[in-house]
């Protein structure tokens, strides 16, 4: 079969469908080469469909780039318009006029940490981010409204707060680098830690009139994401929430069963844009994915708590909480009964020790556990790993033992977070970790006895402790500390320590002793 016969052929194959081929016909006929990956993006198309039709043109190349020979273009060449996605993209005449807010998006886009392929992790595209920011303005009225990024790897918090600085933005994320990164542009976003599974933290339930999320593509992922955004909304019956989703046009399935899990939130796709966004990546998807606009119903409500009762921790695609992962390996019994613990958190095993309460790990993140145990015994499935501080601080035992299925990826940071608190010792094992945590005496008084106050108190709003402390140790009257502790930490005002980035508890140390020194609050 000749180069054209197999061009013929792969076109009357695609049908309808066809146009995506003819994009990449006219694109790779236009004199310019070509990666495969930014054909790929281009076109919105997988990768599988662009290296079949690579395999059937002749082609010349230049490194890893290629085109059709210019004597062979008329050949090929198909007068269509290649930006095939136009209808997905409302607002894309409105990008030029932002220039020095795109260019600034790139770079930070490029100096972002790292993406981690565990947690599904793609880089949207700054052109993407910006036309996120563009259309929340173009759709919404936005002065005074708040949006509520679940999930902000891609950084639309900073593209919205660049583009419209009335909208009082937050971010919710498992990832501790992102939530440092996103602060230290200070662009006045509000910065949360979150393992949606786990919970949304406290402080941004029914705070948002908008919320946006780019989840796992995944069913479990994208239910368990779209049910966290709308519990982020507080208007139940004007607020949005958009998500992006994507899946190869090889895949209708895989989108019909991620359609069905919205639909069984009862969410109604109120606007679907195609592939409006595009990525660094995600080539099995054509390095694209649709833009949905959902709005809650009153039937939505009692569909989240049911979706949140039957919660499943593995919603990736791809690491230990993959949904195809091997189940995980049960925990040391051992350790467990050696330890003698008063309460059993997490999952455990049925017949170990059925004597001991249990309780689940999002409990004891969402509020103090009723009884004072003195022995707790905590176990963290792989995956979970960066809710391990947390679970340490929720915890007032005496002594806890975690056992974790995975390594503790940094133990000596861990022991030096934790220091006003417990000391720590850490047996790695065959599978995981065994860590031990034993509550040290509080300190007499000064800084340190702030600070270990406020992490002992994990559950209640560092602002309120900290303003007590200051008035109890410090001198100062209930509104001279309230003032002191919004001046020097106004990220402190409504969050619990179990919802800080870990880069906060840091600054805390620093700023509770500037506030107790003459002229930063003592005294004055």
């Amino acid at each position: 079969m000749s180069g054209h016969e197999a061009i013929d052929e792969l076109l009357a194959e695609a049908g309808v469908d066809g146009l995506r081929l003819r994009g990449a016909l006219a694109l790779l006929s236009g004199g310019r080469w070509w990666t495969l990956s930014d054909l790929v993006r281009e076109t919105a198309t997988s990768r599988r469909t662009i290296e079949s039709l690579l395999r059937a043109l002749p082609l010349e190349h230049s490194g890893d780039r290629v085109r059709i020979p210019i004597d062979q273009v008329n050949r090929y060449n198909v007068a269509i318009d290649t930006d095939i996605s136009g209808l997905g993209n409302p607002v894309s005449e409105m990008v030029a006029a932002h220039a020095e807010t795109l260019g600034r998006l790139e770079t930070l886009i490029a100096e972002a940490p790292r993406g981690r392929h565990a947690l599904d992790h793609v880089s949207a595209t700054a052109d993407t981010v910006l036309r996120r920011a563009l259309l929340l303005g173009r759709r919404f009225w936005l002065p005074g409204a708040r949006l509520l990024c679940v999930g902000d790897h891609d950084l639309t918090s900073l593209a919205v707060r660049m583009v419209h600085p009335e909208v009082e933005v937050a971010v919710a994320d498992i990832d501790d680098r992102i939530l440092e990164y996103i602060d230290a542009q200070d662009l006045g976003v509000r910065t949360r830690w979150a393992d949606l599974r786990l919970g949304l933290p406290p402080s941004l339930r029914g705070w948002a009139d908008l919320a946006i999320t780019d989840p796992p593509y995944t069913p479990e992922g994208i239910g368990l994401f779209a049910a966290r955004a709308a519990e982020g909304l507080r208007d139940r019956d004007r607020g949005r929430i958009l998500v992006a989703y994507g899946a190869s046009e090889r895949t209708p399935m895989l989108a019909l069963k991620v359609q069905k899990a919205l639909i069984d939130l009862n969410l109604l796709q109120e606007a679907i844009f195609p592939h409006f966004n595009r990525y660094h990546g995600a080539e099995a998807i054509g390095s694209a994915a649709d833009l949905y606009v959902l709005r809650p119903t009153t039937k939505t409500w009692p569909a989240i708590a049911s979706r949140l009762d039957r919660l499943a921790t593995a919603i990736y695609t791809q690491g230990p909480q993959s949904v195809e992962s091997a189940p995980a390996a049960p925990p040391d019994e051992a350790a467990v009964t050696a330890f003698g613990p008063d309460l059993l958190a997490g999952d455990w095993p049925r017949g170990l020790l059925p004597q001991v309460p249990r309780t689940r790990l999002a409990t004891l993140l969402a509020k103090p556990y009723a009884a004072d145990p003195g022995r707790v015994a905590i176990a963290v499935p792989a995956g979970l790993e960066a809710a391990l501080p947390r679970l340490l601080l929720a915890t007032r035992a005496r002594h806890v033992r975690v056992l974790t299925a995975g390594p503790i990826t940094d133990p000596a940071a861990l022991a030096a977070l934790l220091a006003p608190v417990y000391a720590l010792t850490v047996a790695p094992r065959e599978t995981g970790h065994v860590l031990d945590a034993v509550r040290l005496a509080r300190p007499d008084g000064g800084p340190d006895r702030a600070i270990r106050t406020i992490m002992d108190n994990a559950h209640g709003k560092v602002a309120n402790t900290w303003r007590e402390t200051l008035t109890e140790t410090a001198g100062l009257t209930k509104r001279q500390a309230r003032a002191a502790v919004e001046e020097a930490a106004p990220w402190a005002l409504d969050a619990t320590p179990l919802e800080l980035p870990l880069h906060r508890f840091a600054q805390m140390a620093a700023l509770i002793t500037a506030t107790r020194l003459p002229g930063g609050g003592e005294g004055g």
